[in-house]
């Protein structure tokens, strides 16, 4: 089971709403987020919650669960993770990365287990620090919006500046895509307390849990 779950993003006010920290914005649509006891430990926020009864790894106890919010910037994420995967005697296996993901349309949320890291920091910072990329990840789509913002994201299909658009607000029109996803991944995380990830990937590979008009 998971036994640590990572909300990658960057600290501070000026970059709360990034769509670069989406994996934060989803920690706080947590429904037990208050309930964490966040305290800063291993250069990061960290809070814990015991799993329901008879639900432990072992099958003897529910166990508990550590969440961290690093503290230090995207790029050095992996610190924090390793210091606190370290701590516990937490497999990578038993980790969940909790990210933005720019190939993902905005409003789609995927469960993955290991794999290529997409071209994130935070994700090569925790490979980097772990000496594995076989942990799990929650991707929060954030997509690649169409040109129409120039000298933001730069032409459709070129890729052009990417950094700065990650590194900007999500538009106004965005947030209703935006909050369903976050909702649904805080009710996949929710379940993940409790259940294998393995028993939840088919249903959510890549999941589009918004119908609304186009952004």
């Amino acid at each position: 089971m998971l036994s640590l779950m990572v909300f990658l993003g960057n600290p501070g006010a000026t970059y709360k709403n990034h769509r670069h920290n989406a994996g934060r914005l989803l920690a706080e649509r947590l429904p037990f987020f208050n309930a964490l006891g966040w305290k800063k430990k291993f250069k990061a926020l960290y809070g814990s919650k015991d799993r329901a009864a008879g639900t432990g790894a072992s099958g003897t106890g529910p166990g508990r669960v550590h969440f961290i919010m690093p503290e230090t910037y995207m790029n050095l994420s992996g610190e924090a993770v390793c210091k606190a995967a370290a701590f516990y005697n937490i497999d990578p296996s038993g980790i969940i990365a909790v990210h933005d993901e720019l190939e993902l349309p905005l409003g789609t949320v995927s469960l993955k287990y290991a794999g290529g890291l997409g071209g994130h920091n935070g994700l090569r910072s925790m490979k980097t620090h772990l000496g594995s990329a076989g942990f799990w990840r929650l991707r929060i789509g954030i997509g690649r919006p169409p040109g129409r913002q120039p000298g933001v994201w730069g032409p459709p299909g070129s890729g052009g500046d990417v950094a700065r658009g990650v590194l900007g607000d999500f538009y106004g029109a965005e947030a209703p895509a935006l909050e369903i996803a976050l909702a649904g991944g805080a009710e996949l995380l929710t379940r993940l307390l409790d259940v294998e990830p393995e028993t939840l990937l088919a249903e959510w590979k890549k999941k589009n849990l918004y119908s609304g008009p186009d952004r």
